[in-house]
């Protein structure tokens, strides 16, 4: 066995292969003979003793083992934590320069940044702490610490949702949600609201595609599907959009995206509907828009449904080009980090064969820069924005 100066309780893998990923299910590993807790950190080795990792231990959740370093030289403590997210922060700060952009953005993105189980965004002075990992929770205090040494004088709102507590069985009881604030992207204000019921009524992820967006429905008829809090609309409005309508089922997140439009004194025209019903009363009526967004929320978190997720996003799109006149816009969403980049793409392939329309696919794009992807860890780009014009 490798030299490790190190008591931590041992995990043993059935495979002598360096795993390749930072997740390691229970299958993969031997379960170990006493009781460790949930969120431990434990040495790994291989089924040869060699050192594989250190990391997170859950013998409660499918994800067994999250490695966090392979360096035996490093100690998983608060030291490790703070210096993991100095090392984020100054990617943002110093690297992307996002501070000049905008007070919205992702401090630390879970395997992105080396913090497997962790997620922080900000909006203005709100930092908001999203666990997905035992391990993490147990080191909450850390975290807390080294984000207000970046951070001081923000307020802190943790949480978890109730499935991971579940799944990773530990206890995160959230605090009361902090008093909503403004955020700017790009010169233009939007309300967020952490823990209010609507995610935080606002989508970093999505800023620079609602930028490139805006650019290029200059002058053009916009109409805004599932459009949440009306970013894509607002910003387009801004930038010199002819007209925009936004449509969502959410009563209260449209009641957000009025007041952005007035914030930033625009005018668009926000209808809650379905956007199936609406779609099709549109082409009844023979109303034509030349710059269509479609952003839908998450469609499934289960991998048995991803062929579901791909006929309603089909049905979605194929019902959108039925509104776009030849040489229009299409920006076709998808945030189902479990549909791939390949599949999404197939069934445009099929949504333009079916309709007897030419898509060109102008660009690819996913979520910011503030979003980064471990090579070893393709999961984590979720978003795909598909920019397309439509014949």
């Amino acid at each position: 066995m490798t030299d490790i100066a190190s008591a931590l309780p041992v995990i043993r893998l059935k495979s002598d292969r360096t795993p390749g990923h930072p997740w390691v299910w229970s299958a993969q590993v031997h379960k170990p003979e006493g009781r460790i807790p949930p969120g431990s950190v434990v040495d790994v080795v291989d089924a040869k003793d060699r050192f594989v990792g250190r990391g997170f231990w859950n013998g409660h959740a499918r994800i067994a083992l999250r490695l966090l370093t392979a360096d035996p030289a490093e100690t998983i403590d608060a030291s490790w934590i703070a210096a993991r997210i100095g090392r984020a922060v100054r990617l943002r700060r110093e690297l992307l320069g996002l501070d000049k952009t905008t007070d919205a953005w992702r401090v630390i993105h879970s395997e992105g940044d080396g913090l497997s189980g962790l997620i922080v965004d900000r909006y203005a002075d709100i930092l908001v702490v999203e666990y997905f990992a035992a391990g993490m929770w147990k080191f909450r205090d850390a975290i807390r610490d080294a984000l207000l040494a970046h951070f001081p004088g923000a307020r802190i709102y943790g949480f978890a949702e109730t499935h991971v507590q579940k799944q990773e069985s530990f206890d995160c009881r959230t605090s009361e949600p902090p008093a909503p604030v403004a955020v700017h992207e790009h010169g233009l204000a939007f309300h967020a609201a952490p823990g209010a019921g609507h995610k935080t009524g606002f989508f970093a992820d999505q800023r620079d595609n609602r930028q490139r967006f805006a650019e290029l429905a200059h002058g053009r008829r916009v109409l805004d599907l599932c459009c949440n809090a009306g970013g894509f609309a607002v910003h387009a409005i801004a930038a010199g959009a002819r007209e925009a309508t936004g449509v969502d089922m959410d009563a209260g997140i449209l009641d957000i995206a009025r007041a952005n439009a007035a914030a930033n004194k625009v005018a668009v025209d926000f209808q809650q509907a379905d956007i199936f019903d609406w779609l099709r009363d549109a082409v009844a009526r023979g109303e034509k828009y030349d710059a269509v967004i479609l952003d839908p929320a998450k469609l499934t978190r289960d991998r048995n449904k991803v062929f579901d997720a791909l006929k309603k996003y089909f049905a979605m799109n194929r019902l959108a080009l039925d509104v776009i006149p030849p040489g229009g816009l299409l920006l076709t969403c998808s945030c189902t980090g479990l549909v791939s980049e390949a599949d999404f793409l197939e069934m445009l392939r099929r949504v333009a064969i079916n309709a007897g329309r030419e898509i060109q696919i102008l660009e690819v794009r996913g979520a910011g820069a503030d979003h980064p992807v471990r090579a070893d860890v393709p999961e984590s780009r979720y978003l795909k924005a598909v920019f397309c014009r439509v014949e």
